[in-house]
């Protein structure tokens, strides 16, 4: 018989006058994996910081928490102030959690040491060299490597797997009875994402705790969960076992989410919608011997220059009407190429041939050639963040109209009719044309960015890492847009991306890239299904699950 450790109980949360959370009612079982999905602005985080506690400025204004139910005395989360001694009992010390992004949750001016210890000795009747001794074994269990020296640095000297491992160190550090991951493997490359993965079910499975994973991925869902809820809008609309909810869905979004979620998967024929428009399309783009390093001046009275080959001797096509891949870990130069490609770095040699009509190529490596040579216009940029890379004090008309203004060929009225035509485009409002960034969703973002990029009709997009963040349905709907959009405008694509299946997905031909140089390039099927590099092998052994039968980075029974 389960026996539940967390029992959540209608949990109303409101922001202001907005009711963002509504009813949310699951149980928690004992040793259980339950995956909480859903896109974003679901309510998926604010549940869980509900849990918690931390979800200012909203407040609980319905329903109940209970810890250990079945104790004598169970602990009624909702009974108690966020900053009573209670509350900060029970954060860290009966219930941990791991965060989206650990480079933001953990200190830049404290050690990784120092943050466990403080939470250690906060929880715990241990003296400070005791609790030093407890978070060097912290470190060691999530296997991060000299740990002796390692609880001595910086968030800063780790890499994201790191960080996110001693997150987890930290989260585990007092032996909790919860566990809650809220999307802790969003803005990993796939191989870092499996090992957290193993890492988080070989812990539970040492422990007995149970685990609330928070996510939008639902290759994640198939490999780690036992049960699933399902949110929407705020509200819960389904729950299940993980095999009821992929094999027999009841509720029209779960199944919304399934298919969106279906369509990325590395083997099989895809029929995807930019197939190129000849048998012998033109050369776009001639990449030729790129080389780069990144040099950084240490030291004060002995100066010291330290050497990072990011690029070595790569070299790639782009041709007319195709959609080339780059896929490979985080600091495999995957972005670093595109980036030197566009003239925002400067490569130390090689050349990157542009064919831009019947006259002689464009090498777009010598210095300002992209401006000077008015071909900004003809290669655009998506960048990852969309939040990041539009101006927060510049309206959508204002972020669009941009590289119109420095054209300089369209008056303001033709100008202000082209924003609202690229809106439309991209399926947004022209209505929408004096809104500010903030208030739009990720998925809108993105299509603004889009938008801005195809302002100036290009020939050639870069997407780097453009649907890395999004949740599987608006990503989905994104690379189906741009599908629409290249076929309507003869665009090629560049796309730089660690998720296998969407590049798989969305590509032609992919260049797999390791270290700074290219192991390997061939069309999306033979890459992904028939892989002649090892590390080729290893990046597609790390790609989850599309079915629960089908797990095989965590077997179905677990990590013994």
């Amino acid at each position: 018989m389960t026996r539940p450790v967390l029992q959540v109980r209608g949990l109303t949360v409101r922001f202001d006058k907005n009711e963002v959370v509504r009813g949310v009612s699951f149980d928690l079982n004992r040793g259980e994996t339950l995956c909480i999905v859903g896109e974003s602005g679901s309510g998926k985080s604010v549940t869980s910081k509900a849990i918690m506690r931390i979800a200012k400025p909203g407040r609980i204004v319905a329903g109940s928490v209970l810890l250990r139910p079945d104790d004598i005395e169970p602990v009624d989360i909702t009974a108690h102030d966020d900053d009573s001694a209670a509350m900060r009992e029970v954060r860290g010390g009966r219930i941990g959690m791991v965060f989206q992004e650990p480079m933001s949750s953990l200190s830049p001016v404290h050690t990784i040491g120092q943050q466990i210890i403080e939470t250690i000795l906060l929880h715990r009747d241990v003296t400070p060299a005791d609790a030093r001794a407890e978070a060097i074994e912290s470190l060691r269990r999530v296997q991060i490597p000299n740990p002796e020296r390692a609880i001595d640095q910086y968030a800063f000297e780790f890499s994201g797997g790191m960080r996110q491992r001693a997150m987890i160190a930290m989260a585990l550090s007092c032996s909790p009875d919860v566990l809650i991951a809220d999307e802790p493997t969003t803005a990993l490359d796939v191989t870092t994402q499996a090992e957290i993965l193993r890492l988080i079910k070989r812990l539970q499975a040492e422990s007995g705790m149970s685990v609330i994973f928070i996510t939008h991925d639902m290759g994640v869902v198939a490999e780690i969960a036992d049960r699933v809820a399902v949110m929407y809008q705020g509200e819960v609309v389904e729950t299940g076992s993980v095999d009821d909810i992929f094999h027999n869905p009841q509720d029209a979004y779960t199944r919304k989410l399934i298919e969106a979620s279906s369509k990325f998967t590395i083997i099989g024929d895809h029929d995807r919608g930019g197939a190129l428009p000849s048998a012998n399309p033109r050369t776009l783009l001639d990449v030729r011997d790129i080389d780069l390093t990144f040099r950084k001046t240490e030291g004060f009275l002995i100066r010291k220059v330290r050497e990072n080959r990011a690029l070595s001797k790569v070299s790639i096509t782009l041709r007319e009407g195709e959609n080339l891949g780059i896929v490979g870990e985080s600091g495999s130069g995957k972005t670093t190429l595109v980036r030197a490609i566009v003239g925002l770095l400067q490569a130390d040699s090689g050349a990157a041939f542009y064919h831009r009509g019947a006259g002689e190529p464009v090498d777009l490596l010598k210095r300002g050639a992209l401006r000077s040579l008015g071909l900004n216009r003809e290669i655009r940029m998506i960048f990852q963040d969309p939040f990041s890379s539009l101006n927060p004090r510049m309206t959508v008309e204002q972020v669009i109209a941009e590289p119109l203004l420095m054209e300089k060929k369209l008056s303001k009225p033709q100008i202000r009719e082209r924003v609202a035509e690229l809106l439309d485009k991209v399926g947004l409002s022209a209505e929408m044309m004096s809104r500010y960034p903030h208030a739009f969703s990720g998925g809108q973002r993105q299509r603004i960015s889009i938008a801005r990029a195809l302002a100036v009709n290009p020939r050639i997009v870069i997407a780097d890492e453009a649907t890395s963040a999004l949740d599987g349905s608006i990503r989905s709907q994104i690379l189906d847009l741009m599908f629409d959009l290249q076929a309507e405008l003869g665009l090629s694509y560049i796309f730089v991306g660690h998720d296998l299946g969407v590049v798989r997905y969305f590509c032609d031909r992919i260049a797999v890239m390791r270290q700074g140089e290219l192991v390997e390039l061939g069309t999306a099927a033979d890459i992904c299904q028939r892989p002649q590099a090892d590390y080729t092998r290893a990046l597609i052994a790390a790609v989850p699950a599309t079915r629960p039968a089908d797990r095989h980075l965590i077997p179905k029974e677990g990590l013994a």
